[in-house]
């Protein structure tokens, strides 16, 4: 399991008031048809934060599969890109404590008080690394948010481990601030 997962995961009882396995039985006691539903339950009956009603409810809808799971079963047949998605974690980790690290089925986000980016494994040979930066106009390998719609407002196509370089990072971290 991811580092930056267990210690949120340990960290939950005294941020929220509940374990892991109490939220799973609250929300157990419901129906929900969507993720956002569930989400926003935590959130406004029981004033959990965002990230961790995020966390708690991908946990929940995940039938019992990790978050570890979840990235190996990303990166099967993938294993070439692996050394990138490592690279992209220890990039964002150093922003700061705030930083979750949120795999889910298809994707991993990247969020602080909101995402701010997300990791993709698109091809067996390609990541494409969405970010939220409101204020960049895209231009060169800052494209347009391309395949993730609304989710990211740029993409970044990501194809060796030294494209995850100076100016790459400043785009991280810009993202990271504006999700403050």
């Amino acid at each position: 399991m991811d580092s930056a997962l267990k210690s949120m995961i340990e960290n939950m009882p005294e941020k929220t008031g509940k374990s892991l396995d109490e939220w799973k039985n609250i929300l157990r006691t419901k129906a929900f048809n969507k993720h956002s539903e569930a989400l926003n339950f935590l959130k406004k009956e029981h004033g959990v934060t965002h990230g961790f009603a995020n966390t708690i409810v991908a946990l929940f809808r995940d039938g019992g599969e990790s978050p570890e799971d979840h990235v190996e079963n990303q990166y099967k047949g993938k294993e070439s890109l692996i050394p990138i998605y490592e690279k992209l974690l220890e990039v964002v980790r150093d922003f700061g404590p705030d930083v979750q690290i949120s795999p889910k089925k298809t994707t991993v986000s990247l969020v602080r008080k909101k995402q701010f980016a997300l990791i993709k494994p698109a091809t067996k040979t390609r990541i494409d690394l969405g970010l939220k930066l409101r204020e960049k106009e895209p231009a060169g390998r800052l494209e347009g948010s391309g395949p993730f719609g609304t989710m990211c407002t740029h993409r970044v196509r990501l194809e060796a481990v030294n494209q995850v370089d100076a100016e790459l990072r400043s785009w991280l971290e810009a993202a990271y601030e504006e999700a403050n």
